[in-house]
């Protein structure tokens, strides 16, 4: 088998039926990438420099806001790389990482998904024993769970797809490395592997929409007991930006890795809403519907001011 794997680098060849479009690609990627990027940022920064928001709630949001800069910049910066004209090359180890931290990164942010399910169910369903169930030692363990088993899954199947034999050819008809299209560069039978890895990524992803369903079921039965209209309405209100960035984190894993037949146009356009748009648009999801977030920069700024007053 080694004898066979002669392949050392990998040729990405882009978006497919975009040809004569690497300018306006170009720009595109580059504003989304930016403003990820600044959008992310802020929230951190606003989550860090204001002591009320220093909860669960804002711990695991921030958490997301890391994953959401990293998890582009997996992509993005090859990718702008290769439109502004340089080479399309990646070698056969940076395919590899670009694979194993692309994985890695979006299967944390699924169980990231799943454990701000549970601590909003804790905190409607039981708000007077929240701060005992969501304490720091158990925020940090579950925090650290998302990335252990992120990273159990994303070795699972960057060894699955990289212990077939590559050699040649060596062009990835996409602008990244992925498992889709790895696969159908193997020099063996992919047949088993892509059953395996249909299973495996249904499974996890099957196992946390499933656990946040039963979240919110619970969460709405709780809310429907409220009697206040206002309370009601509050407590929606907290929920309805994690149940938007929840659908847009998962309708696209349903679409690139369970499709029976996969196609190369869907799953482009799926792959950059799911890199580039989802990541930019959850700082705004969680700013707009969120009003501690968005008066928080104003109060730190009074802070300051107040300070260099002083």
């Amino acid at each position: 088998m080694r004898n066979i794997l002669m392949v050392t680098k990998f040729l990405l060849l882009g978006i497919p039926h975009t040809e004569g479009l690497e300018t306006m690609l170009f720009i595109l990627f580059l504003s989304f990438y930016f403003f990820t990027l600044l959008g992310n940022l802020l929230i951190l920064v606003i989550i860090v420099s204001s002591t009320r928001l220093h909860t669960p709630m804002y711990f695991f949001l921030g958490k997301l806001s890391v994953c959401d800069i990293f998890f582009p910049s997996v992509s993005s910066p090859k990718v702008l790389f290769y439109l502004s004209g340089n080479s399309q090359d990646i070698s056969y180890a940076g395919c590899v990482s670009q694979l194993f931290f692309y994985h890695f990164l979006g299967c944390t942010e699924c169980f990231l998904y799943t454990v701000m399910a549970y601590d909003r169910f804790v905190a409607i369903c039981y708000p007077l024993r929240y701060k005992v169930i969501m304490s720091h030692r158990v925020c940090a363990i579950l925090a650290m769970g998302t990335s252990f088993f992120g990273c159990i899954q994303a070795t699972f199947l960057t060894t699955l797809t990289f212990q077939l034999p590559y050699c040649g050819p060596n062009e990835v008809d996409y602008y990244f490395c992925d498992i889709p299209v790895m696969l159908t560069l193997a020099c063996a039978d992919t047949s088993t592997l892509e059953m395996v890895e249909f299973i495996s990524v249904g499974f996890m992803s099957l196992s946390c929409f499933l656990l946040i369903v039963t979240s919110y079921s619970c969460i709405v039965y709780s809310i429907l007991q409220i009697h206040s209209a206002e309370g009601r309405r509050r407590a929606f209100s907290t929920c309805s930006a994690h149940l938007t960035a929840i659908l847009l984190a998962f309708m696209p894993v349903v679409l690139i890795y369970l499709q029976p037949t996969p196609n190369p146009w869907l799953n482009a356009a799926v792959q950059i809403l799911n890199n580039l748009v989802t990541p930019m648009l959850n700082p705004l999801i969680y700013s707009l519907r969120n009003k501690e977030v968005k008066y928080s920069p104003r109060k730190v700024l009074q802070q300051l001011d107040l300070l260099s007053e002083k």
